[in-house]
């Protein structure tokens, strides 16, 4: 199983973010435990679930085992991880 993060493009309150994403919800959670982010910050959307990152964070998240996935170069991946996100949305 794996996290994913992608790249910091989404300006937000003056500072770029990332998206943390996985492929099941208790590793996605775990992530965003370590890297200090509150369970309130979770976005369990029909976008997909996720956790906003700033990209201080991103790299952080990719040193502890997060896999850096890229909008431009990726696209087939993050396709995929964000089509799984949406599958994990809980309404």
């Amino acid at each position: 199983m794996t996290v994913y993060i992608d790249d910091a493009v989404h300006p937000w309150r003056g500072e770029r973010w990332a998206h943390l994403m996985a492929d099941t919800l208790p590793e996605l959670h775990a992530m965003a435990a370590q890297l200090g982010i509150p369970r309130r910050a979770f976005q369990n959307r029909r976008s997909g679930a996720h956790y906003d990152v700033p990209a201080p964070l991103r790299l952080q998240a990719i040193a502890l085992g997060a896999q850096a996935i890229s909008r431009h170069t990726d696209r087939a991946l993050v396709k995929a991880v964000i089509s799984n996100a949406r599958e994990q949305y809980q309404a």
